[in-house]
């Protein structure tokens, strides 16, 4: 006999699991949810002997996990749309950084606003994500870049996961840009950020993992290992924005590390991949700002199909390269421009971003043992999710076993 909270049934379950059918696949099935945890998943004929407090019947609806977005910038202040009119117009991104945009207008805005302010921003872009079923979020600092900004950021993502409906990790990003004020010394700003400003947010408890921005318009592979090895030292995983722009040797840093992923990866080399599938470093693709930025070098699917590297999918939220509010029309662009089956994009926003973020043992996939993170979809096979863009696809979602209407 199981005792349940809850039982799901009159569903199809796209459990996400490895081998066994496509979407690891359950036709007429059903779900004991327990403590907000799945207590048993199967077929509907193999139902165990139960007793279950209440009954939700879902109109042989599909259910997922829950997405899972594990790359976003979702807190900042301002935006910079105002610049997307200007380049469209003919500006270059250099002009408009020496009229004092790009990432410093993000910088300035996000330092000005309080952090009800940045909390109720962040809460209207997250609607989009949480309306296309995320049920995760990774939300990085990286537009402070000084100590009280960079901690407000953090504070407003642990808000955020703490109030908004979805579970949040953290990421401190302080080597996402030199600072303006820091301009003529980048090497004093690289000693706070890894000496000061890291270990500060750390001992508050608000950082999850370490990131950084490797490339040669932002930190080098020295500068980055700095603060590696300072995550290393507090026992903190990392990750890393590598070779977005040109081959800087990120995706091989990642590997030397253990990171739990390698994003963007445009131009990362067959030495780059198989190091990162030998030290189990996730491919985190991110299609919108490869739209967003007209990009013509797409990351090399084949190679990591090759050398068995896992491959997520995740939005970047960013009010600079990547305004993308929609988890499902990240997967639509990662099919489209990357070319990726369905079946891997769906997989890469769920079982691989969970691995992504160190996860994969909690939730990424409807399986016995793992939180009752759930969406539930108006589709009639699992493709429609990567097929669909822009048709409101979400009927639910669970959240640790609690049911919230799209």
């Amino acid at each position: 006999m199981i005792d349940a909270d809850l039982l799901i049934t009159d569903c199809h379950v796209a459990a996400m699991t490895e081998g066994g059918e496509p979407y690891g696949a359950i036709e007429d099935a059903a779900i004991l949810i327990k403590d907000g945890r799945i207590a048993w998943v199967g077929p509907r004929a193999d139902l165990p002997v139960h007793k279950a407090v209440e009954t939700d019947r879902l109109g042989g609806r599909w259910v997922t996990p829950g997405l899972i977005d594990c790359h976003t910038h979702l807190v900042f202040g301002g935006d910079r749309s105002g610049e997307f009119e200007r380049r469209l117009e003919g500006a270059t991104y250099e002009e408009i950084a020496r009229a004092g945009g790009g990432i410093v207008s993000s910088v300035r805005a996000t330092r000005e606003e309080s952090e009800d302010q940045l909390y109720a921003s962040a809460l209207a872009r997250l609607e989009g994500l949480k309306a296309t079923g995320v049920t995760t979020v990774e939300i990085k600092s990286g537009y402070g870049l000084d100590h009280d900004s960079e901690l407000k950021m953090l504070r407003v993502a642990r808000r955020i996961g703490r109030e908004a409906g979805v579970r949040v990790r953290t990421s401190y990003l302080g080597l996402h840009a030199v600072p303006p004020e820091h301009k003529a010394d980048r090497a004093a700003y690289v000693d706070k950020a890894v000496g000061e400003i890291l270990p500060a947010a750390h001992a508050e408890g608000l950082v999850d993992a370490v990131d950084a921005y490797c490339e040669p318009i932002a930190f080098s592979v020295e500068e980055v290992g700095r603060l590696f090895d300072k995550a290393e030292e507090l026992g903190l995983p990392v990750k890393l924005h590598a070779d977005q722009l040109s081959d800087g040797g990120g995706a091989a840093l990642a590997a030397r590390y253990h990171a739990l992923s390698a994003d963007h990866i445009e131009h990362t080399t067959e030495a780059g991949v198989k190091a990162m599938a030998e030290a189990g470093v996730v491919a985190v693709l991110l299609p919108g700002a490869f739209l967003m930025l007209r990009e013509t070098q797409v990351p090399p699917i084949a190679l990591l199909r090759q050398h068995g590297a896992r491959m997520a999918v995740a939005t970047d939220c960013n009010p600079g390269t990547s305004p993308v509010a929609s988890m499902t029309a990240a997967i639509n662009l990662a099919c489209v421009q990357f070319r990726l089956t369905p079946e891997e994009a769906l997989a890469g926003a769920t079982r691989n971003a969970a691995r992504a973020l160190g996860l994969h043992d909690e939730i990424g996939t409807v399986e016995a043992g793992k939180a009752a993170d759930l969406a539930v979809w108006d589709i009639s096979r699992p493709a429609e999710l990567a097929y669909w863009l822009g048709k409101p696809l979400l009927h639910s979602r669970y959240l640790a076993g609690v049911s919230s209407r799209a």
